[in-house]
């Protein structure tokens, strides 16, 4: 920095708030240390930075996904680092692919880093190995579930009131066969979504049938098959219900590929990529991940700021986005 501050001509101090992104510099200041930076190739110790600081923190947060490359996940990622950046914060982001152990390797590693929160997408059912991270500071925020065993701050989609809704649509079309697809009922959400179908049909005066519920199911493979045997009952489903995006897009794959797409109607919890391009286009309960992300985000910060007050959980509502393949009618030959 002193290599910065002789060649620019400035003051120590100018070359610090420039590298800090403090304000007081003028714009032609500014300029002349960001010419040398780069004509001498300076590169911020942030480790020294830290150091330095009185109160501790290393302006830094980990991300716990379940998995990043769904596209749920990295729009929740995008929405979180676009919050962080903006108060000049990094984001380290992992995936845990639903593996308790692997969860805590995660926030392990966030640790030894010395993150100053944490944001989790948990696979854990049995938080109380945090009790001690979050007795000492940390911030925890649980996105998409709520932590177990641990009173924390928490943020998600409205997955009952979301699947109730789905599987109405459904029924006002006329459906009574209505199958299910969806994941590990381990997963709160996969719970609460399999809670929501049954409430509606209970609501319908539709009796639940087992041989329609296909729980379990991790990837769109997984789900093609079940719709390949669920097409192969007696007497097959009119309608499904599926309820994770990956599974929606093995379900439509599954009804493509026996010419069952304007036959079988579906509508899918969460919204995938290019849902209104296929014909028909899909119909789904969207969630808003964007919106869940800046809420967990703001939840974060604000505890980071000295927030004590009680952990909050929010809901999120979600919304029916009707674009034809829910709204088909039943089908003789679906239901023959």
């Amino acid at each position: 920095m002193l290599n910065v501050a002789a060649l620019a001509g400035v003051s120590l101090k100018t070359v610090s708030r420039v590298v800090n992104r403090e304000p007081g510099v003028s714009p032609t200041l500014e300029a002349k240390v960001r010419l040398a930076i780069e004509q001498l190739n300076y590169r911020r110790d942030a480790n020294a930075s830290m150091l330095r600081r009185l109160d501790g923190k290393t302006q830094t947060i980990g991300l716990v996904l379940e998995d990043v490359a769904n596209p749920f996940s990295s729009a929740l990622h995008r929405a979180v680092e676009d919050s962080a950046r903006a108060r000049n914060v990094l984001v380290f982001a992992g995936s845990c692919d639903e593996d308790p152990q692997r969860e805590r390797e995660l926030i392990g590693s966030f640790r030894d880093r010395r993150a100053d929160g944490i944001i989790i997408v948990p696979a854990s059912h049995d938080h109380t190995y945090l009790y001690e991270e979050q007795r000492t500071g940390t911030a925890l925020v649980f996105v998409d579930r709520p932590a177990a065993h641990l009173n924390a701050d928490s943020v998600a989609s409205d997955n009952i009131g979301g699947s109730v809704t789905a599987v109405e649509q459904l029924v006002a079309h006329g459906h009574r066969r209505i199958a299910f697809l969806g994941d590990l009922l381990s997963i709160s959400t996969a719970g609460q979504r399999l809670d929501g179908y049954m409430q509606a049909l209970t609501g319908a005066g539709i009796e639940t049938d087992a041989a329609l519920i296909r729980a379990g199911l991790r990837n769109p493979a997984a789900a093609a098959r079940a719709v390949e045997e669920l097409l192969a009952l007696t007497d097959p489903p009119t309608a499904l219900f599926t309820a994770q995006n990956l599974l929606t897009i093995g379900g439509i794959r599954a009804l493509r590929a026996v010419g069952c797409e304007r036959r079988i109607a579906l509508i899918g919890f969460d919204d995938v990529a290019l849902a209104d391009v296929v014909d028909p286009a899909i119909s789904v309960v969207a969630q808003d991940p964007q919106a869940i992300g800046r809420a967990a985000a703001e939840l974060l910060f604000r505890r980071l700021g000295g927030d004590t007050s009680p952990p909050t959980h929010h809901i999120l509502p979600v919304r029916l986005i009707a674009r034809g393949s829910g709204e088909l009618p039943p089908s003789a030959r679906a239901a023959s």
